[in-house]
């Protein structure tokens, strides 16, 4: 507001984590007077505004449609463009309009479910009969299986992390802590989820002529595995805050569909799914570094573990290691099951999609590292579609 002939009047409003603070600045002739509260005040973001002329402010409907958003999803997304706007939160609890994710967890399951099937099909004494209804049926299970479990995998993160995504400035904007969703709303979504993903296991089960060899019925073996996966989604928001390691955390609960693939096959584990398992453990936590990355610094202030952090300026190195060891795991899951040369061409141009990762890697490239993490379900891509050929050549 204007105080005289040459005198301005504005206001500083500096936003932290927890708290904002208005600050009354005087103009004169273009030169500020700046109180000493300024700089008392440690911000985190400063925007300069002219007083508004109603209580709502002049921007007000800007802004409300702002915090509808989380600030690092895809604005552009179906969930925005098709579902109406109260459904909007629920969804991103899920993470629904950044399907990455669903794909990370979808990819041991088909690997494994695809190597199986080409043990099952080349066996001379049991074959299993190829049936196409059946496997659609397997896979469309696996993929509603994966995207319902992964979003209330999500949502139960988000409600024990609540009070860590308020401090961090890529988490603020998400549907709890900024108070779009209570608790309870999102408890109840999760027991939505859990039932959706419930159905799709025990499709899964009752899938006809599976296990192979067996008169079918349902797979109790299956049932009973996938069941003890859920004490490690359980654990998994807990690890961040007392190891530095919670990326081996989420690999054991995301892999563990190398191991569902395989029981659902046949009912029972076998050493091609533990090789599947162990290097698939060693695949996320390898990207999941790379993701983890985008928050390094927010982490570092309020003490949340990763190994991030753990690597550091030896992430490259680490990642290698870690890629390689998942990459042999790999072959020698094929190697185990006999399975055909694609099986090896697939695993090659993983290989070198790996490599390309590493060689464009920048740690302190958020958005690169981003556009890394989501490259690896062009990795899953790749070994799937090397395993499904092997299997298929079991048929010819």
């Amino acid at each position: 507001m204007p105080l005289g002939r040459n005198r301005v009047c504005f206001s500083i409003r500096l936003e932290g984590f927890n708290t904002s603070h208005d600050i009354l600045v005087v103009a004169s002739d273009g030169y500020p007077i700046v109180p000493t509260s300024f700089f008392a005040f440690a911000s985190d973001a400063m925007t300069i505004k002219p007083p508004s002329t109603s209580p709502a402010g002049p921007d007000s409907g800007a802004l409300a449609e702002q915090s509808d958003f989380v600030s690092d999803a895809f604005r552009d997304s179906w969930v925005h463009a098709l579902l109406p706007r109260r459904v909007w939160p629920y969804a991103q609890l899920a993470r629904w309009e950044r399907p990455i994710g669903s794909w990370l967890l979808l990819w041991p399951c088909l690997w494994s479910f695809a190597l199986g099937h080409g043990v099952a099909w080349g066996r001379e004494d049991t074959p299993l009969a190829f049936d196409p209804g059946a496997i659609v049926l397997g896979f469309a299970a696996f993929f509603i299986g994966a995207i319902a479990m992964r979003g209330a995998g999500c949502t139960y993160n988000d409600i024990v992390d609540q009070g860590i995504d308020g401090q961090v400035e890529r988490t603020a904007s998400r549907p709890l802590p900024s108070g779009r969703v209570d608790r309870r709303g999102a408890m109840l979504f999760i027991v939505a989820q859990a039932i959706v993903g419930l159905l799709a296991l025990l499709t899964l089960c009752s899938i006809p002529g599976l296990p192979a060899g067996s008169e079918g019925g349902f797979n109790a073996y299956a049932f009973v595995l996938a069941l003890a996966s859920l004490a490690i989604v359980f654990f998994y928001p807990f690890a961040k805050r007392i190891t530095d390691w919670p990326q081996l955390v989420l690999g054991l609960a995301f892999s563990w569909g190398a191991l569902m693939g395989w029981a659902v096959t046949f009912g029972t584990l076998a050493a091609p799914a533990f090789w599947l398992y162990v290097g698939s453990i060693a695949w996320v936590i390898g990207y999941d570094t790379i993701y983890a990355h985008q928050d390094r610094e927010d982490d570092a202030l309020i003490g949340v573990r990763s190994t991030a952090r753990l690597f550091g300026e030896n992430t490259r190195p680490a990642l290698f290691g870690l890629y390689i060891f998942a990459l042999v795991s790999f072959a020698v899951a094929a190697w185990t099951a006999g399975a055909d040369w694609p099986a090896y061409v697939g695993l090659a141009l993983g290989a070198a999609q790996m490599v390309n990762q590493l060689r464009s890697l920048d740690i302190n490239d958020a958005d690169l590292c981003l556009k890394l993490f989501q490259s690896n379900s062009q990795f899953g891509w790749l070994v799937f579609v090397g395993f499904a050929s092997a299997a298929i050549l079991n048929l010819i």
